[in-house]
């Protein structure tokens, strides 16, 4: 009897842990978040590079909330040349309207009432603000060299 109840014990253990610890579907929701929250990482770590502050301004959340990626990349004139001493500057401008829009794709599958979606709006203002220095950047004229002036002889 003490052989059944141990065997019964131990396949009510395997079966709960087959399980998984979580609810249906909220594997899947981790996994999703753990991603946002990586890419969002991502972002801060280039805003740092850009000299940029870690966040956005609470302005430009406010702004970018229920606009789009595409509206916050919206800022240079269509194919304006990039000079070379922006090329970093508008690379990583780049790589966080990027991670932005695979941000938002996944809040969007998350629900509108996930947390994610906040991830979202920040991805959204980090973009707009790295693309305005990018374009900023472009606009400069570029440095030359004083001309050399020769001393007038008497």
């Amino acid at each position: 009897m003490k052989g059944v109840l141990a065997g019964l014990l131990l396949v009510g253990l395997v079966l709960s842990c087959a399980r998984g610890p979580f609810p249906p579907g909220e594997g899947d929701r981790i996994a999703k978040m753990n991603e946002v929250t990586a890419l969002w990482t991502q972002i801060r770590q280039f805003r740092a590079e850009m000299n940029l502050p870690l966040e956005p301004s609470s302005s430009m959340l406010v702004e970018f909330k229920n606009k789009s990626v595409k509206d916050a990349q919206r800022v240079c004139a269509d194919n304006h040349a990039v000079p070379k001493p922006c090329e970093d500057t508008c690379t990583l401008s780049g790589h966080i309207c990027d991670n932005a829009d695979l941000i938002c794709k996944i809040a969007d599958e998350l629900g509108e009432n996930d947390r994610a979606q906040e991830k979202c709006t920040s991805a959204k203002a980090s973009c707009r603000e790295a693309k305005q220095r990018c374009c900023n950047c472009s606009a400069k004229p570029p440095v030359t060299e004083p001309p050399v002036v020769e001393p007038v002889k008497p």
